[in-house]
C-alpha cells in the first residue's frame, strides 16, 4: 500500500529554522500578522516576508491560499511557502490549507511552523491527503524515501493525540485510492479479495464467499455479471465488531467490477481503460472499513463488496436474457452494460438477511448520467430515510467531500417494468441515475434505513481536487468515517 506520509509534532524552536532542509511553511493571518516563528523566518530571508505580507498581492489572498519564496537568503530550505490562515480556520479551511502546503512541496521534507493556529492537526491531515502518488509500476522509485512532515506547534502532545485518529483515516483513503489506481490485470478479482483478507491484521473479521456458495444462495443476479470471465465472482465481507454486543450494524455495500467492458453490450473503445475505476465502490467500502478498525471505532460496521469482472465470451450473459436475484425477483436483463446495479442487488439483499442491520450505505460508480447530472464536483444521494440522508450529508459537508441528493418517486420505479419478468435492469436514457437507485431499492426491505450513492463522476477525476492530484480521489472515505462517528457510536 502506498504509505502515508511520516509526521511528527514538536515544540516550536525558532533556532532549528535556518538548519531545516526541504521547505517550511510560515502562517500568517490575512491582516498580515507576524507570529513569533514567522518574525524568525522575516529576519533570515531579510525582511522578504514582511515585504510579501505588506504587498498589494497579499490583500488578494484568500484563506488557504500562498505565496512562495524561493531559495530565501539565510536559510538552508529551498523555498518559503507563506500560507494565509486564521488562526482559528475552521477544520476544513485547515485541511485545504494543508492540502495546499502538501501541493506545493511535492514528495520532499516539510517544516510547518504552526505557531498558535488552532488545529495543527488539520494543517498536517490535509498534506497527508495531498501528498499521495500511484508509483507501484513505476520502475526505480518504489525505493524513493518519502518526504517527512514536522509540525511545530504550542501544543504538539494535544496535535499529536488529535492527529492520531486522522493518520488512520488518511490510510484507509490512501488504501481506496491505490485499489482504484490499479490495473485491471493485477487487480484481479482473486487478488482483490487477497488485499482484503490481508485487512484481519487490523481486527477485522473477514469472510469470502465463492461462486459455489454464492450459487446455493441463490445469486444470480451477480453471477450473472461475471459469466463471460475467467476471474470468479466473490463477495468478501469485512466485520468491524466495536460496539455493542449484539447491536445491529451499519452495513456498507460495495460495487467491485474490476474492469467493465459492458459485456455482451459492449463499450467504445475510447476511454474504456478508465472501466479499471469501475470497482470504486467497493474500493471506498474497504477504505473506510480500514479506516475504522485503524481507530477503532466504537460501533459496529459490516463492509460487503461484490467482486465481478464483466466480459464478453461464449458464457457471458445476452441483452434479453433473464436471471434470479436472491430475493427471489426475476430480471429481464436489457444492456449488459447495466450490470452494477445486478451486483449490489444481491449483495443488498444479502446484508440484510444476514446481518439485519440498522442502515444501509450502498456506494457504486454506476451510471453515466450522474457525471452529466453533477459532473465532477459531487456524488448523487438517494434515500428512502431523512435522517440517515441528513446525517450523511451533514458528515460529507463537514469533510469537505460534495453530495447532493436527488429524488426517489413512483413514476420513475414504472420505467422498470418488463412484459416477460418482475423487472427490466434499465429504464432508459431519461433519468437514468434515478431509475438505477429506483432498481436498488427494489431491493431493500420495507423499514431499513438506506442511502445510495452513485459516485460515479468523483471516483477517479482528470484533475486535481481539493484533496488529492488527479486520478483517484478516494472521495467518500472521510464522509463515511464521519458518519458512523456522529451517529453510530456514543457521545465522547
Amino acid at each position: 500500500m502506498t504509505p502515508t506520509v511520516p509526521v511528527t509534532f514538536a515544540e516550536t524552536d525558532i533556532e532549528q529554522i535556518a538548519q531545516a532542509e526541504g521547505r517550511v511553511a510560515v502562517i500568517v493571518t490575512p491582516d498580515g500578522k507576524l507570529d513569533t516563528a514567522a518574525r524568525r523566518v522575516n529576519r533570515l530571508c531579510k525582511g522578504a516576508l514582511k515585504r510579501l505580507v505588506e504587498s498589494d498581492a497579499w490583500t488578494r489572498l484568500k484563506p488557504g491560499d500562498l505565496r512562495t519564496l524561493a531559495w530565501p537568503a539565510g536559510m538552508q530550505a529551498e523555498a518559503v511557502d507563506v500560507l494565509c490562515l486564521e488562526r482559528n480556520a475552521d477544520p476544513v479551511t485547515a485541511r485545504k490549507a494543508g492540502a495546499a502546503l502538501g501541493r506545493a512541496a511535492g514528495e520532499g521534507d516539510l517544516l510547518i511552523l504552526a505557531g498558535t493556529v488552532r488545529r495543527p492537526a488539520e494543517l498536517a491531515f490535509g498534506v497527508a491527503l495531498r501528498r499521495y502518488r500511484f508509483t507501484e509500476h513505476m520502475t526505480g522509485e518504489q525505493d524513493a524515501r518519502p518526504g517527512a512532515v514536522t509540525v511545530m506547534t504550542g501544543k504538539p502532545d494535544a496535535a499529536r493525540a488529535a492527529y492520531a485518529d486522522m493518520a488512520a483515516v488518511a490510510e484507509g483513503v490512501h488504501f481506496t485510492r491505490d485499489l482504484v489506481s490499479e490495473p485491471a490485470n493485477h487487480l484481479t478479482t482473486t487478488e482483490f479479495a487477497r488485499r482484503i483478507k490481508e485487512m484481519e491484521s487490523l481486527g477485522l473479521k473477514v469472510s469470502i464467499l465463492e461462486e459455489e456458495e454464492m450459487q446455493k444462495l441463490g445469486m444470480g443476479a451477480l453471477l450473472s455479471v461475471g459469466h463471460g470471465s475467467a476471474s470468479p465472482s466473490k463477495l468478501a465481507v469485512m466485520e468491524w465488531q466495536g460496539g455493542e454486543s449484539g447491536a445491529a450494524p451499519l452495513a456498507l455495500v460495495g460495487k467491485g467490477v474490476v474492469f467493465d467492458t459492458g459485456g455482451i453490450s459492449l463499450k467504445p473503445a475510447a476511454g474504456m481503460e478508465d472501466m479499471t475505476m469501475d470497482m470504486g465502490g467497493a474500493g471506498v467500502v474497504c477504505g473506510a472499513m480500514r479506516a475504522l478498525a485503524g481507530r477503532k471505532a466504537k460501533a459496529n460496521v459490516v463492509g460487503l463488496v461484490g467482486l465481478v469482472e464483466n466480459m464478453p465470451s461464449d458464457r457471458a450473459t445476452r441483452p434479453g436474457d433473464v436471471v434470479t436475484s436472491m430475493k427471489g425477483d426475476t430480471i429481464e436483463v436489457i444492456n449488459t452494460d447495466a450490470e452494477g446495479r445486478l451486483v449490489l442487488a444481491d449483495v443488498l439483499w444479502y446484508a440484510q438477511e444476514q446481518y439485519k442491520p440498522a442502515g444501509i450505505v450502498d456506494l457504486a460508480t454506476l451510471t453515466g448520467a450522474m457525471i452529466v447530472a453533477l459532473g465532477h464536483e459531487k456524488a448523487g444521494v438517494f434515500s428512502n430515510d431523512d435522517a440517515l440522508c441528513g446525517a450523511f450529508l451533514k458528515a460529507a459537508e463537514a469533510e469537505g467531500e460534495g453530495a447532493w441528493r436527488l429524488p426517489l418517486a413512483e413514476a420513475y420505479d414504472d420505467l422498470l417494468k418488463s412484459e416477460i419478468a418482475d423487472m427490466k435492469n434499465v429504464g432508459g436514457r431519461a433519468a437514468g441515475s434515478i431509475t438505477a437507485a429506483q432498481f436498488l431499492q427494489r431491493f431493500v426491505k420495507d423499514g431499513v434505513p438506506w442511502i445510495h450513492l452513485d459516485i460515479a463522476g468523483v471516483t477517479r477525476v482528470k484533475s486535481d481536487t481539493a484533496y488529492a492530484p488527479k486520478g483517484a480521489s478516494g472521495w467518500g472515505v472521510m464522509a463515511l468515517n464521519r458518519l458512523v462517528a456522529d451517529r453510530f457510536e456514543p457521545e465522547g
